[in-house]
């Protein structure tokens, strides 16, 4: 068989050398020029082209056929066809065992990112090189190695004397949009929920931007990385920790030294061998010379599990911050699993992500009620996903900060409207088709609609089953597989909902900037802000005592009568509507004034007294934190004291809070609301033209005889318990 390497347009095939996966076939078509392309885009599809088995020029006849009248619009055009060969070139290249260890493949994908960016003949960041002169012989045997026809073999040798030098030395770089569009119809080198995060993770050093030294490189961590899992299989390993046939080792710690697994549960502690499965997590003790009988914890059932970072130490002491913390139902008392390092806690930090990521996917599976193909494919996304994410760790050698963001389960419980997200994926994985079995490589579309090789098919060859198969009752020869569906000149559901997310992740990305301004240490200083953001609030008291202290006689007149046509047209329900309605307006008022730049952003103003020493600022935040704990004695006295009233300690003071409690109950029942209201306005606005004459008021008179009772009140004693000392059994809770 042919290798997968001559279809990307590779060189001759090494003498002996022997390629693992093959596609027999022959190549056909002639390249012939599309005048809408880049040369570079030129190139890309006539190598889409080869591993197609079509012409180039029915591949674009085969588009302007299929393709929706919105995808071939003069200014789509360009983009859309090259989306088009390229996905349908990737549905059917993925599906080679060793794709991604193949050179070619690497090339071709890269060069797909850099077409997709300028595809057009007219894009203006079309990269410019200088034509060179190649004979026309040399150009011949090119265009006979691609199978050209005799009439077509002057065009074809030129197509590629002129793009080879450009490919040579062009040194060029991958931006988001394409990555992001074009490497999830890779299963094995991104997800289309996570290739956002995995593409902030590679070019977090270079600006950006992804150079093919950096994709290269990923390309071969990542190949190591799946085929790691592989080599943990073994019939060994199988038979001691009696794997179930669907379950495959995806994880193995603790078996070198210096880098042991220690199990806390209670006061003693095991060092031992962690193993992770796609199902389960098992821990053996190590022995002199062997390992122990395993322990089981299942990760794939509803038992409530808790996965938390955790601190350990000898004899239960929490002191060294490198563990996982591990609850269930199926166990009595939390267990830690600790990862000694000399510095850090890296290996903490990639277990828990690992074990958050499969309890995550079950989690999910039940949720939306997954079930065959679709489970299955859930959880090969799982898998790759943590292959993904140990490649990059190996890339940069250090775990890229915030690894849950490259698993996608875990992402999806926080990123903004994850579960959208993760409903619209269910959707998805529900309508998982079967494709044809055997060696046939399928290329499967839909007029727009193109089905990429799902996860499933990538880590089928991790275990001989990895995943159920579908009996020939349950497969459909007729069905394609929408998994990873993409629509050439436009985005399925599950894109438009996750550019929604990325787009609220930006907003919230931007409001998280602007928090990290106004933070600053010191309780001083936080007094002070928040005293002057509490002044707004201060207004609408002021006004109401100005109003009752019936300076302005004919302001306190007006609300007066006001409030009194309130309560006689029965108008009281209205007034919290009437608040809120004021708030909106005043709302659409401030930004109207903003427009006219007559009102600013709202920035808050903190005046700082000039010459301010060291000494006196310690003084001030003195001073605030013992105005903080007078605060907090004060709310704990209060609290206290309503305590002991209704526990009847005061018996005196809480007779008469409930006799108080009853009559104003019996109020309540028998007098109207209305007539309530009118009290309460008649003492209200009678108490502040009482002050104004300066005479005795009543109200002065009841606030203190009620401070008098107040004080008068004994709290609730407050005792500490030392460790080991038991509580009262007549305490009250």
């Amino acid at each position: 068989m042919d290798s997968i390497m001559d279809y990307f347009g590779g060189g001759a095939k090494p003498v002996n050398q022997e390629k693992p996966m093959a596609i027999e076939r022959t190549p056909s078509g002639t390249l012939k020029w599309v005048k809408e392309l880049s040369p570079l885009a030129n190139n890309v599809i006539g190598r889409c082209a080869r591993i197609l088995l079509v012409k180039p020029e029915d591949l674009q006849a085969q588009f302007d056929k299929e393709a929706p009248a919105s995808a071939k619009e003069t200014d789509k055009y360009a983009l859309s066809l090259l989306e088009y060969c390229c996905f349908r070139a990737l549905s059917v290249s993925a599906q080679v065992e060793e794709h991604l260890a193949d050179n070619d493949f690497r090339r071709l994908t890269f060069d797909m990112m850099l077409a997709w960016e300028a595809p057009g003949s007219t894009n203006k960041n079309v990269p410019k090189v200088e034509e060179k002169a190649v004979k026309l012989k040399e150009a011949e045997k090119v265009a006979a190695a691609l199978g050209a026809d005799d009439d077509d073999e002057e065009d074809s040798a030129l197509f590629y004397s002129d793009l080879m030098p450009m490919m040579a030395e062009v040194e060029n770089t991958v931006g988001a949009e394409a990555f992001t569009r074009l490497a999830p119809a890779i299963p094995s080198v991104a997800d289309i929920v996570t290739v956002h995060p995995l593409w902030e993770a590679l070019t977090n050093t270079t600006g950006g931007r992804l150079p093919y030294p950096l994709y290269d490189t990923y390309f071969t961590e990542l190949d190591k990385s799946i085929k790691s899992v592989k080599s943990k299989i073994s019939p060994a390993i199988a038979d001691k920790l009696r794997l179930e046939e669907s379950e495959t080792v995806i994880e193995i710690d603790g078996t070198a030294t210096g880098q042991t697994v220690l199990l806390h549960e209670g006061t003693s502690t095991w060092p031992g061998r962690l193993t992770l499965t796609n199902y389960a997590l098992y821990f053996e003790v190590a022995g002199v010379l062997s390992y122990g009988e395993a322990r089981k914890f299942d990760l794939s059932k509803d038992l409530n599990h808790e996965i938390n970072p955790d601190l350990t130490g000898p004899w239960g002491a929490k002191l060294f911050d490198k563990a996982i913390q591990f609850k269930s139902e199926e166990l009595l008392d939390p267990i830690a699993f600790e990862f000694p390092e000399m510095t850090g806690h890296s290996r903490r930090d990639y277990w828990l992500a690992l074990k958050k990521e499969i309890v995550g996917v079950h989690k999910y599976s039940r949720t939306y009620k997954l079930e065959g193909l679709g489970k299955s494919e859930a959880l090969a996304r799982a898998v790759l996903g943590i292959a993904r994410l140990r490649a990059v760790r190996e890339v940069f050698k250090v775990l890229p900060p915030g690894a849950d963001c490259l698993l996608t389960f875990c992402y999806g419980d926080i990123m903004p409207h994850g579960d959208l997200v993760m409903a619209a994926l269910a959707d998805t994985l529900r309508h998982s088709g079967h494709g044809e079995g055997g060696d046939t490589f399928l290329d499967r579309h839909e007029g727009n609609k193109i089905f990429a090789s799902s996860a499933t098919a990538s880590v089928a060859s991790l275990g001989p089953d990895f995943t159920p198969r579908p009996t020939p009752e349950q497969v459909d020869p007729g069905a394609s597989a929408p998994i990873n569906e993409y629509e050439v000149g436009g985005e399925t559901k599950l894109e438009k909902t996750i550019k929604d997310s990325r787009a609220n992740t930006e907003k919230v990305e931007e409001a998280q900037a602007t928090v990290d301004t106004v933070k600053v240490d010191g309780i001083g200083t936080n007094v002070q802000v928040l005293t002057e953001l509490l002044k707004p609030l201060q207004m609408p008291i002021l006004w109401a005592k100005y109003i009752l202290s019936w300076e302005n006689k004919l302001h306190s007149s007006a609300a007066a009568i006001i409030s009194f046509l309130f309560i006689f047209l029965d108008l009281l329900t209205y007034i919290p509507a009437i608040l809120v309605l004021t708030i909106a307006l005043n709302i659409f008022y401030l930004r109207y004034m903003k427009k006219k730049e007559e009102v600013g952003v709202g920035e808050v103003l903190i005046p700082v007294p000039e010459g301010t020493s060291t000494v006196e600022a310690l003084v001030a935040v003195q001073q605030g934190v013992y105005q903080a704990e007078r605060t907090i004695q004060g709310a704990n006295i209060a609290l206290l004291k309503i305590r002991a009233l209704l526990l009847s300690n005061y018996p005196e003071a809480s007779n008469q809070l409930a006799a108080l409690l009853a009559a104003i109950a019996l109020g309540m029942a028998v007098i109207p609301v209305r007539w309530i209201a009118f009290i309460l306005w008649a003492n209200v606005f009678s108490s502040g033209m009482q002050s104004q004459r300066q005479s005795p008021s009543s109200n002065s008179a009841f606030h203190r005889r009620f401070n008098e009772w107040w004080y008068s009140i004994p709290v609730v004693p407050v005792r500490f318990l030392k460790p080991g000392e038991k509580e009262n059994a007549d305490k009250v809770d």
